[in-house]
């Protein structure tokens, strides 16, 4: 059975104004051949042609392999498609293949994802919430402003979608709208449940991201320790709207609720749970999960605080938020007046509650889980880090175990 080799080649007699050269990819099925320009382009001394790609000096480097190596999947993919459909294994069948030289009609993509949101739309409240939504249009905007950069078209057809797809869109969100591979990864995330539809669907025969990985890198979420939260507590400023947000914050650090949920609050979520004690019962906005949480003396003493403000008073809300920018911004001149270098936001005060208050004083992952409203405890697993001070005490507590099975054992 005839089989298809690949190799990239650097043609150094086109070099480019800026000292660049393209790269090609060969496919050669023996005797015959055809060159394809692969559009990557790359400076001389960083090819490595005996292994037909760049040298791994950097990121830039070890992405443009990666490209690469999406032309390589692509041309094998084209061969499993003619083996698959009976079709002889030619040069001229893997050229007409390679430019889709075919009567089929093409099936667009952004039809696709405007169905998708606007299904998703009509579900806000049942099974998503708005920032869900959102975050699907905004999908959609950057799949479509990638297809006009790449392909000078406004809409693809799905047929069409392969690994190198896939790959540049990755390339095309770090190079040219400068996001951090997290982010990436999340774009990546939305795009690739609208590829699913469509393999479900049946509109496309090959998974396009089989075999591309997505992973996030861990990152180290900023909390803040206990002798943080007393002196944020303990500073008065001049400015009233700095002790407001202040509090607010200190608050989320307490219960653990995120910006958005504790912007929503109001007096009716504040209830007697099991313990006869105080407690807030609410349900989560990003996730509409429900979260139960004992409310601590702190979070207790800043609710009492607000009671008679005006704009909880006359629209029964417990504290009064302002926007989560404002918040933000205010809470730098917090974290410079109380001489905390950290990188502060409101969602700091989550983190702090999962890690300084919570697990440090020893309550059960499973515990703050739930309190945070988290669905798995790997989500948790990702706020809550736990401090030397932490593995300090329970190393010991069993430090002390073995003494005293040490003594009994001398003593028998």
């Amino acid at each position: 059975m005839a089989v298809i080799s690949t190799s990239f080649y650097m043609r150094k007699n086109r070099t480019r104004a800026n000292g660049k050269s393209p790269i090609y990819m060969r496919i050669k099925l023996d005797p015959d051949y055809f060159d394809v320009q692969t559009k990557v382009f790359a400076h001389a001394q960083l090819w490595d042609g005996s292994q037909g790609r760049l040298k791994t000096v950097d990121d830039d480097a070890r992405k443009t392999n990666k490209v690469l190596e999406g032309f390589m999947f692509k041309a094998l993919d084209m061969q499993r498609q003619l083996m698959t459909s009976g079709e002889d294994i030619t040069i001229d069948a893997m050229k007409r293949k390679w430019y889709g030289h075919t009567s089929e009609k093409p099936i667009w993509l952004m039809p696709i994802f405007e169905d998708h949101n606007d299904k998703m739309k009509q579900l806000i409240g049942k099974e998503f919430s708005p920032l869900t939504y959102e975050r699907y249009v905004t999908s959609k905007k950057h799949t479509q402003e990638f297809i006009r950069y790449k392909f000078q078209q406004d809409d693809f057809d799905i047929k069409k979608l392969d690994y190198e797809f896939i790959a540049e869109y990755e390339f095309w969100f770090k190079s040219v709208r400068n996001c951090d591979h997290n982010t990436t990864v999340k774009y990546l995330s939305n795009f690739r449940k609208i590829v699913n539809i469509c393999v479900k669907m049946g509109k496309i025969s090959k998974d396009p991201f089989f075999g591309y990985k997505m992973v996030k890198r861990e990152i180290e979420r900023p909390f803040l320790v206990d002798e943080e939260l007393t002196r944020i507590s303990q500073k008065e400023f001049v400015a009233p709207r700095l002790n407001q947000v202040r509090d607010i914050f200190l608050f989320s650090c307490f219960t653990g609720l995120a910006y958005a949920d504790v912007a929503k609050l109001t007096r009716e979520e504040v209830t007697i749970g099991i313990d006869g004690e105080k407690w807030i019962w609410t349900n989560r906005q990003k996730t509409d999960t429900r979260s139960r949480i004992p409310l601590l003396p702190q979070a207790l003493e800043i609710i009492e605080r607000y009671t008679d403000h005006p704009e909880c008073a006359t629209k029964g809300k417990l504290l009064p938020a302002l926007s989560n920018q404002k918040m933000n911004n205010y809470l730098k001149e917090i974290a410079d007046a109380c001489d905390i270098t950290k990188k502060m936001t409101f969602h700091t005060a989550r983190h702090t509650f999962a890690t300084t208050v919570t697990l440090t004083n020893g309550v059960p992952i499973e515990t703050v889980s739930k309190m945070l409203g988290h669905r798995n405890l790997k989500t948790t697993q990702h706020y809550a880090k736990i401090l030397d001070k932490k593995v300090s005490e329970d190393m010991m507590v069993l430090k002390s175990k073995y003494k005293k099975s040490e003594t009994n054992t001398s003593v028998t």
